[in-house]
């Protein structure tokens, strides 16, 4: 297996090649300030990875979004991926995932005293959040997954890691996951190790940082996924949350997930229960009538004792609109997962978060 990876590595990497030169030539106009990058008077946070998809963006955006919101009023601006409706648009509670995005409805529901955008010309979007009434207008704009959107100029950078695939020994597109080179981490404030193991020795971390040979004025710190209870997708009276502690290894759990790193989680299940049944789907995926048929064919021959179904949370949010078999709803639930910094280094970085903000807010007065 090893082997025809590397024959298949050896054959595409003249489009890797080509890939690189490419985003590398972007990125040098961009640098020398021939391809213009607009600033914007309040502090913007720009929140992406060098890597396609994975790397927690979502609930470190979350985390972010909830410790900001004690101080400022906050915008996040988004693309909107998949959704079906274009340009601009303000998230309201009510929206619909094909309106505006999953990860959009997603926080929007967490988080409803948050403005929620999504644009995928950036410079617009936040353009139109600062033409808002005085009242109404962000104090500060987190850009989500924003790191190759260089046409606006960041007031900081956070870049995010995954662990069990670090960047630093990832590969370009389409032989690796890589969007640019390694070399434009350089553009990071704050890098931060996502989904890292909780037994992470300190020894490790020395390891990670030499390996990443970060410059002076980069900080690093490291995360971990927490999940939470599990909650029901719809919320009907007689059904309620569930302790991942509560699920019984005799259980039948049915796993749907359609995020770009499912492992986590289910590796997460497999520990709980002893009868575990997969369905993966790519990231952002729209449930289809073929789809929740060839789910349910499986559901259906589960035992009727002990049975239920797990999704993603992010997943909840296309299937509540799906439809769905009457006797899957009391049965679905969703996985909610937090993101939580490791050796005590949250009280740290939320400080140099709101110190930023401070910062900026008071320079652009």
């Amino acid at each position: 297996m090893q082997r025809k990876k590397g024959i298949l590595r050896l054959l595409i990497s003249p489009l890797a090649l080509l890939y690189g030169f490419v985003t590398g030539i972007r990125n040098m106009l961009f640098d020398m300030k021939i391809l213009p990058s607009e600033k914007f008077p309040i502090p913007i946070i720009c929140v992406g990875n060098l890597s396609v998809g994975g790397t927690g963006k979502t609930p470190f955006t979350e985390y972010l979004t909830a410790l900001l919101l004690k101080h400022y009023r906050v915008a996040t601006l988004s693309r909107g991926y998949k959704r079906r409706t274009k340009g601009f648009r303000i998230v309201e509670v009510g929206s619909y995932a094909d309106e505006a995005g999953d990860e959009p409805c997603q926080l929007k529901q967490k988080y409803p005293d948050a403005i929620v955008a999504v644009d995928a010309n950036r410079r617009r979007g936040i353009n139109k959040l600062l033409a808002l009434p005085e009242n109404e207008r962000p104090q500060v704009i987190i850009l989500d997954d924003a790191m190759q959107h260089r046409y606006v100029t960041p007031s900081l950078t956070v870049m995010l890691t995954d662990y069990n695939n670090m960047y630093y020994e990832d590969h370009i597109l389409p032989v690796g996951d890589l969007r640019e080179s390694v070399y434009n981490a350089y553009r990071a404030d704050i890098v931060i190790v996502t989904k890292c193991r909780n037994d992470l020795k300190p020894i490790h971390l020395r390891l990670i940082e030499k390996s990443m040979s970060l410059m002076a004025n980069q900080k690093l710190f490291f995360s971990e996924i927490q999940y939470l209870d599990l909650q029901p997708v719809f919320k009907l009276t007689e059904i309620a949350a569930c302790g991942m502690e509560e699920i019984s290894k005799d259980e039948k759990i049915l796993l749907i997930t359609g995020i770009a790193s499912p492992h986590t989680l289910i590796n997460k299940i497999r520990t709980l229960a002893n009868d575990v049944r997969v369905f993966t789907f790519p990231d952002h995926h729209d449930f289809v009538p073929t789809d929740i048929q060839a789910i349910d064919s499986v559901f259906k021959q589960l035992s009727a004792f002990k049975r239920r179904i797990i999704c993603t949370e992010k997943d909840a949010t296309r299937l509540r609109t799906a439809d769905l078999p009457a006797d899957w709803k009391p049965l679905l639930f969703y996985a909610p997962i937090r993101m939580q910094f490791l050796f005590g280094h949250g009280n740290r970085f939320d400080d140099l978060i709101l110190k930023h903000v401070f910062s900026t807010i008071n320079i652009n007065k």
